[in-house]
């Protein structure tokens, strides 16, 4: 629509009132089961809301209105009739759905007492989430030795922020530190805190480990591991060497042919049968090892993405000023490449930390893991839904973090192009 500026304030102001109208109308009969349309047939009390809310759509819909949140709205959500139903049906859905979801999540639920006798509402039992919760959080790991998994993240987050310490002249260090120095620092303090058997400490057994820890410590070394792995793969494939290029290539699409599941299968249960009588490698670390390799395998395809983006000068003028390959490609190239895939590397990264509660298939009972040993539990039979939203809520926590960060690292190092 176009109106003239006399009648432009008045399109706007019906427009907005017969909107309002609609969305009042499906809050005050899904909220407070006001129906403000009894008076009419039950047919057209019911589909109300969706003509009158098309009609204020339709009234609002104004070419170059000059009011920049209008035209953002219609821009987005308003360009059409059909896109206007769509925004009507979703807005009515959400509010529809509010008041059952916040009765079962909070208005009805229970979270005192210790026994299953104690959820007597229809509502969520969190009761459930409560007493179970060291286990969600550390596994079988024994109670009186939490203590250590607690000073073993606190640690590790604190050195993880000792970037922020230095000063300039120290800086250029903290690729070295984050690459090699930390993750040594990260598996010296798991090793030998969390696993215990020496220096006085008890030993538990990496079958012992598990709930959101053991979550947190397999996402933490398969994300150190696979990144190095898979850039030295991209470098790899696009080599003008052959036998690095096809090893290369054959490594990838080996990888990423096969299901993660069959990997882990795999790792646990043939690949003992290769190894000497007298060696030993603990499931947990083969688990490492087996994601490390797998996710490696899509990080170097995005970093591959990245570095065919690069126009062809860049590597001419690395050239000219008579750098070698690697430090060509260390200081020139992939500064630039790795700062054009930083989404889909995040979006990797995001993959790979949910993926980690398929370990439960060899035998490790990581949060979901738990989750699943919970629910079979006799005296807590039925509450297997409060134990999926509660891990729903919480890998949605992880995953919005790391996608914020990446964000932040888009805007940090964004150039124009």
């Amino acid at each position: 629509m176009n109106p003239d500026k006399n009648n432009l304030n008045n399109y706007i102001y019906v427009g907005t009132s017969l909107f309002a109208l609609a969305i009042l109308d499906v809050f005050l009969s899904s909220f407070f089961q006001i129906n403000i349309t009894s008076f009419l047939p039950s047919f057209l009390s019911f589909i109300f809301p969706l003509i009158v809310g098309l009609l204020g759509l339709h009234l609002i819909r104004i070419e170059f209105s000059g009011i920049k949140k209008l035209d953002l709205i219609n821009k987005n959500i308003n360009t059409n009739t059909f896109n206007a139903l769509l925004t009507l049906v979703i807005i009515f859905i959400i509010i529809k759905s509010i008041p059952p979801i916040m009765s079962w999540f909070i208005v009805d639920a229970n979270i005192s007492g210790d026994t299953k006798e104690a959820c007597t509402g229809s509502g969520a039992c969190w009761t459930y989430i409560k007493i179970w919760m060291r286990r969600f959080v550390y596994g079988m790991y024994p109670n009186e030795l939490q203590w250590r998994i607690n000073i073993s993240f606190i640690l590790l987050v604190a050195l993880a922020f000792v970037g922020y310490i230095p000063s300039e002249k120290f800086k250029k260090f903290l690729t070295l530190y984050y690459v090699v120095i930390y993750p040594i620092i990260a598996f010296i303090l798991i090793y030998y805190l969390i696993s215990g058997g020496a220096f006085g400490l008890e030993w538990v057994e990496t079958g012992a480990w598990g709930g959101l820890s053991l979550t947190f410590i397999v996402s933490f070394f398969c994300l150190i591991f696979c990144f190095p792995v898979g850039m030295f793969l991209a470098l790899g494939r696009r080599s003008q060497l052959p036998t690095l290029k096809y090893i290369s290539i054959g490594f990838i699409e080996f990888w990423r042919g096969v299901p993660l599941i069959t990997v882990l299968f795999m790792s646990s249960v043939m690949f003992p049968m290769f190894l000497p009588e007298d060696f030993f490698m603990d499931k947990l670390v083969r688990v490492i090892i087996a994601i490390s390799l797998f996710e490696a395998a899509y990080v170097a395809e995005v970093i591959r993405g990245g570095l065919q983006a690069l126009p062809k000068g860049q590597y001419d003028a690395a050239k000219s000023l008579g750098m070698g390959y690697w430090k060509m490609h260390i200081f020139v190239i992939l500064p630039q490449a790795l700062k054009l895939v930083i989404p889909g590397i995040a979006n990797t990264f995001l993959a790979l930390v949910k993926d980690t509660p398929l370990i439960f298939v060899v035998g490790l009972l990581e949060i979901v893991g738990m989750l699943n040993l919970a629910k079979t539990n006799p005296k807590w039979l039925g509450f297997a839904m409060e134990g999926y939203v509660f891990a729903a809520i919480i890998f949605w926590i992880i995953c919005y973090a790391m996608s914020k960060y990446s964000y932040n690292l888009e805007l940090k190092y964004k150039t124009e192009r």
